[in-house]
């Protein structure tokens, strides 16, 4: 967690901020997705000179099903996709000639070239590291490993398996693995030792490059929000390792999985298909996973995001095999409870709620109670409605506004899609005669720096005015998914100058008002 000091969240009286949303894969680099390395340094640097105090990202894990970074193979661990070549070869472990490569595309992460790529300069890395390079970094990388075990050992092993079954899911692994029978994972252990040990390098090597560019954000004002999504991929670690935790059959497999009800846009609701928690389980734990998973990901930024925070007071369960999320209902969350436990475990409450979708007055209550600031899209503020929650005149000091979000069109995109109609009652609400659509994301920012939100941010996308063709996520696609990137041509835009004027404007410069 950030050592600056000072308390933000809640945010108090008189704060005012602002910062940009940019996943760390969409950074540029000659290695085929954003990383860790020189170009997310830079990023800090142009956000602190641009006046800007939060760099927001989504989820660090290590990516399954889709590279969606909200299906994670684990909870704790990180990308190893993440880790820079540039701080390797700094760090004597791999030389520039390792890292020659065919090119990549700029403007897209090309998955299937960039893990190939990315798993051989690892294990590179790994078998220099073995055979004696940089012994100076044994010491810290056994303490590591051993600070780490609570999930580590787990993980590693997962993941050496998972390597070893040619990626199959856990639950097509022999039955004794699958029920973690105590022979049978001590047999694994043995026999994938060093594979075992890559993967922990890997996690260490991770870690200390996420410490050094933490430090050199606090360096500059700049201060992390990350994400942590709330339900957990089947196919992870954490369930494979945490049985206990969620409503499973005899088989391991989820008796009920999540989703969210039919709304005005799904007659059929949206199906996830993940596992559950067992509340019940978990409480009696002290709620002690959910702790370590929050501790684990707040060692490296300052504040978090809880997705779907709405499911904490109810979540919608679904019959495992049902074709919808229509044979759903609702599930009491573990609520005030949780929120207690957390605070007791860490200290403070340093969490953003996630509260779009279906709010009800429980949820509303729930976030309140805590004093944790909500979510606000402007996006979704111009339906006509006076007593809409995204209209800016309805907001309380303690929010966050967004222009849109990773699941959002970009802000061009989504006027350019509206009808005539809507696209005038944009500029209606706006005060203003009707512009071209590049005038519109420009309007978005302006009506979100100058509300009383404390905090606004607003995507890269947005900031740069681009239209969807740079979109990140489109939700229900399978596939071309997380593959944007910006390129540096783009960095150097003068919409960082005028984003710098913009926040001088609206007094987000200095934290306080």
């Amino acid at each position: 967690m950030s050592d600056q000091g000072e308390a933000v969240l809640p945010f108090p009286p008189g704060y005012r901020a602002s910062g940009v949303l940019l996943h760390v894969t969409s950074l540029p680099s000659p290695y085929g997705i954003g990383d860790l390395g020189p170009a997310a340094f830079a990023w800090v640097d142009r956000l602190h000179e641009a006046g800007q105090r939060w760099w927001q990202a989504l989820p660090l894990g290590p990516t399954g099903y889709g590279d969606s970074p909200y299906q994670c193979l684990s909870s704790f661990a990180g990308n190893e996709l993440l880790i820079s070549p540039d701080g390797l070869i700094d760090d004597g472990l791999l030389r520039a000639a390792d890292c020659a490569n065919d090119s990549f595309s700029p403007s897209t992460v090309e998955y299937e070239k960039v893990v190939p790529f990315k798993a051989r300069l690892l294990e590179t890395a790994w078998s220099r590291f073995s055979a004696g390079a940089r012994p100076d970094l044994r010491p810290a990388y056994e303490r590591f490993c051993q600070a780490h075990a609570l999930w580590l050992d787990d993980y590693a092993l997962f993941r050496a398996l998972k390597s070893r079954y040619k990626g199959a899911c856990y639950l097509e692994w022999p039955v004794e693995l699958v029920r973690r029978a105590p022979a049978a994972l001590a047999q694994a252990r043995r026999e994938l030792a060093d594979r075992i040990a890559r993967v922990r390098f890997a996690q260490f090597l991770l870690s200390r490059q996420a410490e050094r560019l933490e430090r050199h954000a606090h360096g500059k004002g700049v201060r992390l929000i990350g994400d942590l999504p709330f339900f957990v991929a089947r196919d992870s670690s954490d369930v494979w390792a945490n049985p206990e935790l969620f409503l499973l059959g005899e088989d391991h497999r989820p008796t009920v999985v999540a989703g969210v009800p039919p709304d005005y846009f799904s007659a059929d609701g949206q199906l996830w298909g993940n596992p559950v928690y067992d509340w019940d389980a978990i409480r009696r734990s002290g709620y002690r996973w959910w702790v370590e998973r929050l501790r684990a990901l707040l060692a490296h930024v300052d504040v978090v995001r809880l997705d779907h925070f709405r499911a904490f007071a109810a979540a919608w369960h679904v019959p495992a095999g049902a074709p919808t999320a229509q044979a759903g209902q609702w599930a009491r969350g573990p609520g005030a409870e949780f929120f207690t436990a957390v605070e007791k475990g860490l200290g403070a409450l340093p969490l953003i709620a996630e509260d779009l979708g279906l709010i009800t007055p429980d949820v509303i209550a729930l976030r309140d109670q805590f004093g944790l600031p909500g979510m606000r899209v402007l996006q979704f503020a111009f339906d006509g409605q006076a007593d809409n929650p995204y209209l800016t005149r309805n907001y309380v000091p303690n929010t966050v506004v967004y222009t849109g979000t990773h699941d959002n069109p970009t802000t061009r995109g989504w006027y350019e899609d509206l009808s005539d109609e809507q696209q005038q009652g944009v500029w209606s609400h706006l005060g203003r005669s009707r512009g071209a659509a590049a005038e519109v994301a420009p309007a978005l920012m302006q009506l979100a720096w100058v509300s009383v939100a404390a905090l606004a941010i607003v995507p890269l996308q947005d900031l740069l005015n681009l239209g969807n063709g740079a979109r990140m996520n489109v939700p229900g696609r399978p596939d071309d998914n997380w593959r944007w990137r910006c390129t540096e041509e783009m960095l150097s835009t003068r919409a960082f100058e005028w984003l710098l004027d913009l926040t001088d404007m609206s007094s987000r410069s200095g934290g306080e008002s």
